[in-house]
């Protein structure tokens, strides 16, 4: 990096926006909302040109998040130019936007000062989220230029783990006591100002002791008699412990339809709140982290480099390979068979490719199924038992299929029962251990989405080629 950059005021976009920039914005992004090539390539050419007025026009041209988006697109040079033209009332929204490992590049070039500036126009969440990205120096300098009460909210929340409710919530609330008449929380709300957060949906109601004993949404309140009483008006809520996983919050708040609900530490203290957008957000990382552990990958980016790349896939690759070695020792044990009959050699890897797509089908339904917590104790069996029925009516349909298509390529009806036979085999076996093996897992503690994988594939690679084999030498030979 060349070294820090303070953003200049002339950065700043006007409050009415140009026709020219509206215009630009049209041609950045496609009907699906996502940046074009040909606008990319615009901001590329600016900056080999040099061009600073046209990448700060290309920039303010853009909404924050497509700023993100932008900055994802383009190598580390090609971000440096552009961090300076970032519009200074939107660098707060971009950095929150940022992908971790990009965000934590352009922070290494925005002053401190500037970045401190920045946060103030953030909830305590999304500033913490980017203080937490920044070196312990770094961090100290930016901490110290903030006003005390913005510092004091930002480490409260660094002091919490990480992936847990203290971490996701924002600490700005609105409250009232529950004595209040609807015109009183009114006007408290007209008069905190900065002290609300900049989205809410509810006002909660607390206790002397500053316990939430329910809420009030902001639509209610404003269509309530002034002179009625919070507590006459008021909605039971869903309190959420500060330090629960932030994959069970996502779950409640899917469970229950909640666009909000209150935080709080040990004693019902309530010390700030949850909404929908945040959870949106956790769900969307969770599912990724499942789909991405399915395959045993972790999350690459786009500005990933080829070693972390390399250094995230090779070890599942090597127990993949290893795996793999143990289930074709059972082609050793019957190479006699293989040798006298060669059709066995095209059948095997057919069977094992079924065998596996069965049990991946079967495995993906259950991971999804035990992360929205659709299957637990009181219906495992049931689960259980429809996928070994599921299972035997695909290998009894699949079988038919397979056998029919032996005899009009082999004309050995043997030969076609052996592959009948053992298609049957691996296709049950696929649904049991497919269902199996995430809930053992889970009963151990260990990630389903992690480990299933590999045990799914080496089983029914296995089951098929010594099934396949095995009645082959005892029909054909």
């Amino acid at each position: 990096m060349s070294g820090e950059t303070d953003l200049s005021d002339d950065a700043r976009p006007d409050d009415i926006r140009s026709d020219a920039a509206a215009d630009l914005e049209d041609l950045a992004l496609d009907e699906d909302y996502a940046l074009t090539a040909a606008f990319v390539e615009m901001v590329i050419d600016a900056a080999d040109r040099g061009d600073g007025a046209r990448l700060a026009e290309l920039v303010r041209a853009l909404r924050p998040a497509d700023v993100a988006d932008l900055m994802g697109f383009l190598t580390g040079d090609y971000r440096e130019q552009i961090v300076p033209h970032i519009p200074a009332d939107a660098l707060a929204e971009i950095l929150s936007e940022l992908d971790t490992n990009i965000r934590e590049e352009v922070l290494e070039i925005v002053a401190p000062a500037t970045l401190a500036k920045a946060l103030e126009d953030l909830d305590s969440d999304d500033a913490a989220d980017v203080v937490d990205d920044l070196d312990d120096a770094t961090r100290e300098r930016v901490l110290a230029a903030m006003p005390a009460q913005e510092r004091t909210a930002i480490e409260a929340s660094l002091a919490y783990e990480d992936d847990t409710a203290g971490r996701l919530m924002q600490r700005e609330v609105a409250l009232a006591p529950q004595f209040w008449t609807a015109a009183q929380a009114l006007d408290y709300l007209r008069q905190a100002g900065e002290a609300l957060p900049e989205l809410f949906f509810d006002l909660y109601v607390v206790d002397p002791a500053m316990r939430p004993v329910g809420a009030v949404s902001v639509s209610r309140l404003v269509r309530t008699a002034p002179e009625t009483l919070l507590s006459e008006v008021m909605e039971p809520v869903t309190d959420i412990p500060v330090d629960m996983d932030q994959e069970e919050v996502a779950y409640i708040f899917d469970k229950y339809h909640l666009i909000s609900a209150p935080v709080v530490e040990r004693g019902g203290r309530l010390v700030g709140q949850i909404t929908v957008d945040d959870v949106v957000g956790v769900i969307q990382e969770e599912s990724e982290e499942d789909m991405l552990a399915l395959a045993n990958v972790s999350d690459a980016g786009r500005d990933a480099s080829m070693f972390g790349i390399v250094r995230s896939r090779l070890p599942w690759l090597v127990v993949n390979l290893i795996s793999e070695t143990v289930a074709v020792s059972a082609i050793a044990i019957f190479q006699d068979e293989i040798a006298k009959i060669v059709a066995l050699a095209v059948l095997l890897p057919i069977i094992s490719s079924l065998g596996n797509n069965a049990s991946v089908q079967t495995l993906a339904v259950a991971v999804r199924s035990l992360a929205s917590r659709e299957l637990n104790a009181a219906n495992t069996w049931r689960v259980i038992w429809r996928e070994v029925i599921a299972g035997i009516a695909n290998g009894l349909a699949l079988s038919v299929i397979m056998g029919a298509a032996v005899i009009a390529f082999y004309h050995d009806w043997k030969l076609a029962l052996t592959a009948s036979i053992a298609l049957m085999a691996d296709i049950i076996i696929a649904a049991i251990i497919g269902i199996l093996a995430p809930l053992a897992l889970e009963k151990l503690g260990r990630d389903p989405a992690v480990s299933s994988p590999i045990i799914v594939t080496f089983t029914t690679d296995f089951v098929g080629f010594f099934a396949l084999l095995a009645i082959a030498a005892l029909i054909l030979t």
